[in-house]
């Protein structure tokens, strides 16, 4: 398999002007946040925490992702021999976490396009020129570099991106903007554990105070701490009445969790992480969400809103990067497929046949009946 090749874009999503130059590659996640000590600075780093250890941001991301990829397609016959589920989903993804994806095209022995391989981001860096023209794509693997020329004639990368409003060439995720909620989630998570494993109990301290003056010896201060982690420490000894002599009493040092509203926090967390990644949060069984009447209004939203125009923002960009070969390639969602969306349909259907003062030309264009 070839595992390079050179970046070609088109028009939609490639075309700088001439003071968008960029002096070296840098980094496409934004920084400045105020948790910068504990978020990663690697975009490798960054998805292992923010997205293969957060539930909530994994379980949004694969949402959009999978209904990208399981969309009715409607496309041509080329298109749709090159187009497949895993292909869209790994679009999807790279899309939503890094703002930017990168497709080979993998040629046959007739120089024509065989397959679509999907390119891991973070490792394309653009170089451009004195004007800010991309001039060529960096591809690296490991100590491998492969320096690839931009050529928008017969491309053998498709470069997708999100709109980014402060740079030329690498589009903007969603991993940023949910870096936040994303770290307060991750923390709650921790503490969670942390107070399970520590007897479900807020940390405290036992205070020594006979009256006299006297303090623990060694030899007491050491037993007493063995018996406190044998009898009351992890979560088999959660709730164990805890018996105190010889003038020690307990200290708590932190609030309570019904003090601090924990279980709020976190879930409000949660909820901007969805929000962040465009899924409604009664999609993910978020508590305290009312914002849609029921489930379906809401998977309803979450394709209009998110699914429908990440699908075709991907097909648009694979139909125009593939056009060298086939200037009339399509490829669209097909709408009348939708499940989500059977219930507009049926209304507009009933809304079009009801309309007598139309002829059946008209309302064939009127519901994209060819």
């Amino acid at each position: 398999m070839k595992w390079f090749g050179w970046k070609g874009t088109h028009q939609s999503n490639t075309l700088m002007g001439p003071n968008s130059g960029r002096g070296e590659a840098r980094p496409v996640l934004a920084r400045g946040f105020a948790f910068a000590g504990e978020w990663p600075p690697s975009y490798e780093a960054q998805v292992r925490s923010g997205y293969l250890g957060n539930p909530v941001a994994q379980r949004a991301v694969k949402m959009v992702a999978h209904s990208v990829a399981d969309a009715p397609i409607d496309a041509s016959d080329e298109i749709a021999a090159l187009i497949g589920v895993e292909l869209l989903e790994s679009v999807a993804t790279h899309l939503q976490l890094h703002g930017n994806a990168y497709v080979q095209v993998l040629r046959d022995a007739d120089a024509r396009p065989a397959g679509l391989f999907a390119l891991r981001p973070e490792r394309v860096r653009v170089e451009v020129d004195s004007s800010g023209w991309p001039a060529a794509y960096r591809y690296a693997v490991g100590e491998r570099v492969q320096r690839l020329i931009a050529d928008a004639a017969a491309p053998e990368v498709i470069h997708l991106r999100l709109a980014h409003p402060l740079d030329d060439h690498y589009g903007l995720g969603c991993l940023g903007a949910a870096a936040g909620a994303i770290a307060v989630h991750n923390a709650a998570s921790g503490w969670n554990r942390a107070l399970l494993d520590n007897a479900a109990r807020p940390s405290g301290a036992l205070v020594y105070d006979p009256g006299d003056g006297s303090t623990l010896t060694r030899d007491q201060f050491e037993r007493l701490r063995a018996e406190m982690e044998a009898g009351f420490a992890g979560a088999a000894n959660a709730g164990r009445p805890m018996l105190l002599e010889g003038g020690l009493k307990w200290q708590a040092l932190s609030l309570s969790p019904a003090d601090m509203d924990f279980a709020g926090m976190k879930a409000g967390a949660a909820r901007e992480i969805a929000l962040a990644f465009g899924v409604p949060p009664m999609l993910l069984g978020l508590p305290g969400d009312a914002t849609y009447a029921n489930y379906r209004e809401a998977n309803k939203a979450l394709w209009r809103l998110s699914v429908l125009p990440m699908a075709g923002r991907i097909l648009g960009g694979l139909t125009d990067g593939l056009k060298a070969w086939w200037p009339d390639a399509r490829a669209a969602v097909d709408l009348d497929r939708v499940p989500a969306l059977a219930e507009e349909r049926q209304a507009l259907w009933a809304s079009v046949t009801a309309a007598d003062f139309l002829t059946n030309e008209e309302k064939r264009q009127m519901v994209d009946w060819s």
